[in-house]
C-alpha cells in the first residue's frame, strides 16, 4: 500500500531513523532521478534537448556524462564529505547525483560565491575544516570515520551540525552556523543543477530559444510530465 504522504510521519524529523525508503513514490519508467524514485515517473527532461540552443545543451548534458573527477580534496576530506553529501540529501542508493564531484571543481577552480562571512575561513578551508571535523566527530563517538560510521550516528552527525551543537577539536573554533550554511549553499546548488534533481521535481529544464507560453499559476507546458501523487500540502491546515 503506498504511503500516505500528505502527513508529516515520512519526514526525517519526525521519524528519526536512517533514512526511510520512500516506497510510497513510484519507481521512475522514464529517464533517471536519485534512487528511481519520483513524482514524475514519464516525465525526463533530457528528451527536449533538441529545443534548446547549442551551448545550453553541451552545458547540461555534460553534468550528466562529464562527471569531473577529484582535485581539490584528499581521499579521506572526499570521503567523508561525500557520505555527509549523501546524508543531508537523503541518496540512500543508486544512482546518486555526484553531488562532490562538482563542488570540487567549483573549489579547485577558485569559482567562489564573490563574498565571505565575517570571522571565517576561505570557503576552501571551511570546507576542509568540515571534513576533519565529521571524521573527529564519528571517532569521538567510537567509529574509525565519518564515512565507516554507521548510517544513525552519520545521521545524529549531520543533525548536530546542523543544529549548532557540535563541540571539540575543528568545531569549537568554527561558527557552526555559517559553516552549515558555506556547505549547503554548495550541496543543494550541485544538486538542483543536476537534470536528475529536475526530472525528480518535475522541472521543465530551460526554455531557451523556445520560451514559456502558459504563465498562469498550476498551469503547464505541453512537455511537462504529469504527476503521478497529487498532494496538497495544506490540505487540512487550520484557517
Amino acid at each position: 500500500m503506498a504511503a500516505d504522504f500528505s502527513q508529516p510521519h515520512h519526514l526525517p524529523k519526525v521519524r528519526r531513523d536512517e533514512g526511510a525508503d520512500p516506497g510510497g513514490l513510484p519507481r521512475q519508467r522514464r529517464g533517471v532521478t536519485p534512487q528511481m524514485y519520483g513524482r514524475y515517473p514519464d516525465y525526463d527532461c533530457l528528451e527536449q534537448l533538441e529545443h534548446w540552443d547549442e551551448l545550453t545543451r553541451r552545458v547540461i548534458v555534460d553534468r550528466v556524462e562529464g562527471v569531473p573527477e577529484l582535485r581539490f580534496f584528499s581521499d579521506a576530506e572526499a570521503a567523508a564529505l561525500v557520505a555527509f553529501c549523501d546524508v543531508v540529501l537523503a541518496q540512500n542508493a543508486e544512482p546518486r547525483i555526484p553531488v562532490l564531484a562538482f563542488v570540487d571543481r567549483k573549489l579547485f577552480e577558485g569559482r567562489l560565491d564573490g563574498y565571505q562571512y565575517a570571522g571565517m575561513p576561505d570557503d576552501r578551508e571551511t570546507w576542509r575544516l568540515v571534513a576533519r571535523g565529521l571524521d573527529e566527530a564519528a571517532r569521538a563517538r567510537g567509529a574509525d570515520s565519518y564515512a565507516e560510521a554507521p548510517g544513525l550516528l552519520r545521521l545524529a552527525i549531520s543533525d548536530a551540525f546542523a543544529e549548532r551543537t557540535l563541540v571539540g577539536g575543528v568545531w569549537d573554533g568554527l561558527d557552526l552556523k555559517r559553516a552549515w550554511a558555506v556547505v549547503m549553499r554548495s550541496v543543494l546548488a550541485a544538486f538542483y543543477s543536476h537534470p536528475w534533481a529536475w526530472n525528480e521535481i518535475g522541472f521543465g529544464g530551460p526554455a531557451y530559444p523556445r520560451g514559456y507560453a502558459r504563465m498562469g499559476i498550476g498551469l503547464s507546458e505541453a512537455w511537462e510530465g504529469p504527476e503521478a501523487l497529487n498532494i496538497d500540502p495544506g490540505a487540512g491546515a487550520k484557517g
